[in-house]
């Protein structure tokens, strides 16, 4: 018996939501979305089978959710590196391009799910290109004022040349977590990614030396 005047601490709605997409995650890093029952999302996050679906309408709209999360957590992290390209433009976007690297591939898991889910699903589409299109107009606008100031040659449109060189990070980044053939080598996409994007900005690999 518990000991008189001791409580059970209660659960908020928002921590069985998060072990529901902690549940989530941890299953999706050992096998496919589609393998993934809700009775085993509802077990592992302490709740029952009608609960989840308080939370959630499908598992589709739970996968968006944790999609929504990698993504916060790409941004914020981006937005925190230091914005220093006209000082050291290789190495900010270096930093930057690593830091979306590394965050989808910690989950793993989650982003292949997603990709795969764009085909069917309208609302992870949409908020896929909602990211997709953040990214292009900060790297648009980087790239216009490296330009502006001579650092960048004229050439292609800066905006053509964001849209690019993300839709080029996109697939080669969904190859390396797919593990597909022909793919880069995990351990290599980041320096060769970021080789593309700074020689394809400034003509150089060494921009501002020289």
């Amino acid at each position: 018996m518990a000991p008189r005047g001791r409580r059970t601490a209660r659960v908020s709605g928002d921590e069985r939501q998060d072990a529901i997409l902690t549940t989530a995650e941890a299953l999706l890093g050992e096998r496919s979305f589609d393998d993934v029952s809700i009775e085993e999302l509802a077990r592992g996050a302490g709740i029952s089978r009608p609960t989840f679906y308080f939370y959630f309408s499908s598992k589709d709209e739970m996968l968006l959710a944790l999609l929504d999360r990698v993504i916060s957590e790409v941004e914020h992290r981006v937005s925190e590196l230091p914005r220093n390209f006209e000082s050291d433009p290789a190495g900010a976007w270096t930093r930057s391009i690593g830091m979306f690297v590394e965050v989808f591939v910690a989950h793993r898991g989650v982003a292949t799910a997603a990709i795969a889910a764009r085909a069917r699903n309208n609302d992870v589409r949409a908020l896929w290109s909602k990211s997709m299109q953040s990214w292009v107009d900060f790297s648009s606008d980087v790239i216009s004022s490296e330009q502006a100031r001579g650092a960048a040659p004229d050439g292609i449109d800066a905006h053509d040349l964001a849209v690019s060189l993300n839709l080029m990070n996109e697939r080669v980044i969904t190859a390396v977590l797919n593990r597909e053939i022909p793919a880069i080598a995990e351990s290599h996409a980041l320096d060769v990614l970021s080789t593309i994007w700074i020689r394809s900005i400034y003509g150089s690999v060494n921009p501002g030396r020289s």
